[in-house]
């Protein structure tokens, strides 16, 4: 165990039968405990029902062995153990054991959460929008999910390595720096433009102008083409635009990830163009190791696992018939420079999931020009598209894409109208920031709280709401909380473990005392939903403890104990509204 690391009561629990099914059948030693929550008891142990084929005998003599085990130890948690059903053993936690753990996870500044990644470093991929051109909703997930993997990976131990891929090279950058030559009145810098207008909305709207000068007159074209040229020959002229146009489009990126709460930082930016360089020596790497082959005049590395359904082999398009080089040569170009100059133990592609194809060639190829080995990890962390009411991907009512900062601000003036509607002392100050947090924060856990893999719909209406399974029914039972520790003073407590605990008392204990086994498998599995359930059941045993369980009128031993409930449960909500990335405001 790591410094500062509480045992989660499960894992204590598991220990314990684990040790009564050594002692009591020695041929089994070892075996998995299967041990769960209950709605019977605290916990659960369905070990009986899979050890008893193998001991040759009744599940529920199996059972009555591992429960005599159970009584027969000493220094265990378990109280009580009771036989049901088949041989299921239902075990209650001693009172202690219970308040204990609450003392430990208060003394500790993590909550007795562990370091599971530690030395672990680890590459995220994610946001990746285009130079130019506006953030909209299709980059909302990627953003988003990466973010809050991020954060869990990092609180975990692990080293992480920010990654985000921008689109900042090709042909349409040469269009759009001779359209700025030719047009030296346009305004497109920070500085210039109007209250409400971004770089890169500026930046679309000319490459648009220049799109269809480019289609409309013959000698803009050839000047446009000529300035590709002189792009990827690197005229110091052109590249000074070029950077220019970059510089401006990551500003109008950071307003955004400023506003969402979004760790992405301009050194963590390796666009396309950071690669060009590496591309000719890619593919002469895989040419003389035999992976890439010649065909139709193009050079492309087909596939020994995926075959289309043509029946042929799926390819990779290393090099164009023209000697030209594409996504699939700069996603070769990232991963080997990931592994080799960046030190990856895991890399992580925080993508949707229509490129899961891509991702499988990519991943191949590279383990067969070895740079992919065992010990590293390449994942594609798929996720679903954002819908609109009408279940179909999210679109404005004229069909265009949903510009983020757009989307953004209606969440804002939503959540500002929902709080407005309660009871309330707020100044419009304080109304407006709360409301910020509250509206980016349902956007957040709309999103966080969705299996990744799935489709969801963006419904705004619900998403700010105050009860149900949202972000902001966290965010109000945290400053419900904070109200009672405010009238309660600030202060530290020390848990007396000898009290009884009230039903609602228990659950909150052993809600709050999973938060560490789920943050450790969020990490594992890459899904934050986990920790949107459970942070959400969290707030629904606090819900329960607070009308059930006066606080601030209870007798001084009992008090003590309920206020440092209630730190805990803070702690533990505002930790876990942390990791997705979501303000935890104490007044709403």
């Amino acid at each position: 165990m790591t410094e500062h690391e509480v045992r989660s009561l499960i894992c204590q629990v598991e220990g314990a039968v684990r040790a009564a099914i050594d002692l009591a059948l020695p041929e089994l030693a070892g075996a998995d405990p299967v041990v769960r929550r209950s709605e019977h008891a605290d916990f659960q142990s369905n070990a009986a029902l899979a050890l008893a084929k193998r001991a040759r005998t009744r599940p529920a003599e199996v059972a009555g062995a591992v429960s005599e085990a159970l009584r027969a130890g000493t220094g265990t948690p378990v109280a009580e153990i009771t036989v049901s059903g088949p041989g299921f053993l239902n075990l209650t936690l001693t009172d202690v054991a219970l308040w204990r753990q609450v003392a430990a996870r208060l003394a500790s500044p993590r909550l007795g959460v562990g370091s599971p990644e530690q030395g672990r470093r680890t590459v995220v991929d994610y946001s990746g929008p285009n130079v130019a051109k506006e953030m909209h909703v299709g980059h909302l997930r990627t953003t988003i999910i990466g973010d809050c993997l991020v954060r869990v990976l990092g609180f975990l131990g692990a080293e992480v390595i920010r990654q985000n891929h921008l689109g900042d090279w090709g042909t349409q950058f040469g269009m759009l720096i001779q359209y700025l030559d030719d047009h030296p009145e346009a305004t497109w810098h920070h500085d210039e433009l109007t209250e409400g207008t971004s770089p890169v909305s500026a930046l679309d709207s000319l490459y648009r102008a220049a799109r269809a000068a480019f289609d409309a007159d013959p000698a803009f074209a050839e000047r446009a083409r000529a300035r590709v040229v002189a792009l990827q020959a690197g005229d110091e002229e052109t590249v000074t635009r070029w950077k220019e146009i970059v510089a401006e489009s990551e500003f109008a990126f950071r307003e955004i990830y400023h506003r969402l709460g979004v760790l992405l930082e301009p050194g963590d930016s390796d666009g396309e163009s950071f690669y060009n360089f590496l591309l000719p020596d890619v593919v002469d790497e895989l040419t003389t190791a035999g992976i890439a082959v010649e065909s139709d005049g193009a050079l492309v590395v087909f596939s020994d696992e995926v075959v289309g359904p043509d029946g042929n082999p799926v390819t990779l398009m290393v090099r164009k018939k023209d000697g030209g080089y594409g996504y699939d040569t700069t996603d070769l170009a990232t991963i080997r420079y990931r592994v080799r100059d960046l030190k990856a133990d895991r890399i992580l592609y925080v993508v949707d999931s229509r490129q899961a194809l891509h991702f499988r060639l990519i991943f191949e190829a590279a383990r067969r020009a070895g740079w992919l080995t065992d010990g590293i990890d390449a994942a594609h962390v798929a996720f679903g598209a954002v819908l609109g009411p009408d279940g179909r991907p999210f679109k404005t009512r004229s069909g265009d894409t949903v510009k983020l900062m757009e989307l953004l601000d209606g969440a804002v003036d939503r959540a500002r109208a929902a709080i407005a509607d309660k009871v309330h002392e707020l100044t419009d100050e304080e109304l407006t920031r709360i409301a910020e947090q509250a509206g980016i924060g349902a956007v957040k856990y709309a999103d966080l709280s969705t299996s990744r893999i799935k489709d969801y719909v963006f419904d705004v209406e619900r998403m700010v709401s105050f009860n149900g399974n949202t972000g902001v029914y966290l965010q109000y039972a945290h400053t419900r909380i904070c109200s009672i520790l405010r009238k309660a003073g600030d202060r530290i407590v020390e848990v007396d473990p000898m009290l009884p605990l009230h039903p609602a008392e228990r659950a909150l204990v052993l809600a709050m005392d999973a938060f560490g086994d789920t943050v450790a498998e969020v990490g594992r599995v890459l899904e934050p939903h986990r920790l949107c359930g459970h942070l959400y059941e969290l707030a629904k045993a606090f819900t329960d403890f607070y009308e059930a369980c006066p606080v601030l009128s209870a007798a001084e031993r009992v008090r003590t104990n309920r206020i440092a409930l209630c730190q805990l449960s803070a702690r533990t909500l505002r930790q876990g509204l942390s990791l997705l990335g979501i303000a935890a405001p104490e007044r709403m």
